[in-house]
């Protein structure tokens, strides 16, 4: 058996954050989750931290005592984009604390390297890059801040995720994204796999269910 790592949950309380922090509780993985409004949170009050991820202090906070962070972090509506400030501020927290591993999600409109995106993937990157430039640049920009670090990350780029309990077979792809959805259980295990599974460290996988769509 693998050491059970603490972790530290961005976005605990978000559609597909509510799958992740349950997969945790159902693997008796200790958590630390921060929430923004701890209203809007049903789950155990242990381990909750109240505040925004763009403090950098309380990251700091949140992230005290964890091994490894998992992010599932959403746009605020009506806010300027979020993604890059958040990432600045869990990587100064994490070189401060010596953690080590950062997991976290994002959309299909971050282009990597790697990519030979089929037309259908690339037709949802330019309606993105067209329609929300503020956040396809920012999310871009959080994923060359990653690749510039030291740190071991992987960032998991998601088609539509599907909030169920369904299981099915699921497709990782360092060029293009396997398929048309998610269900947020499969995604859930895969993130909190990628506690101890090497083979996505520092690159940026797309993730999608093969069998149908979520």
């Amino acid at each position: 058996m693998f050491p059970l790592p603490t972790v530290a949950v961005i976005g605990g309380a978000g559609k597909s954050g509510k799958f992740v922090v349950r997969e945790l509780i159902r693997q008796n993985i200790p958590i630390r989750i921060l929430l923004r409004n701890p209203a809007s949170y049903d789950g155990p009050a242990e381990g909750v931290v109240a505040g925004d991820v763009r403090d950098a202090n309380t990251v700091l906070e949140v992230a005290a005592g964890c091994t490894a962070i998992i992010s599932t972090l959403g746009q605020p509506k009506g806010e300027p984009s979020i993604f890059s400030q958040a990432t600045c501020n869990i990587l100064a927290a994490m070189e401060a604390l010596d953690i080590k591993r950062y997991i976290l999600t994002t959309g299909l409109n971050v282009d990597t390297t790697l990519d030979k995106k089929s037309p259908v993937t690339q037709a949802g990157t330019d309606w993105m890059k067209q329609y929300y430039p503020e956040t396809t640049a920012d999310k871009q920009l959080e994923y060359e801040m990653l690749a510039a670090s030291t740190i071991d990350w992987t960032l998991v780029r998601l088609p539509l995720i599907g909030l169920t309990e369904d299981r099915d077979a699921i497709g990782a792809s360092l060029i293009d994204c396997p398929g048309s959805g998610i269900h947020g259980s499969d995604l859930a295990r895969f993130l909190v796999a990628q506690l101890w599974d090497r083979t996505f460290v520092r690159q940026a996988p797309f993730l999608a269910n093969l069998s149908r769509e979520a």
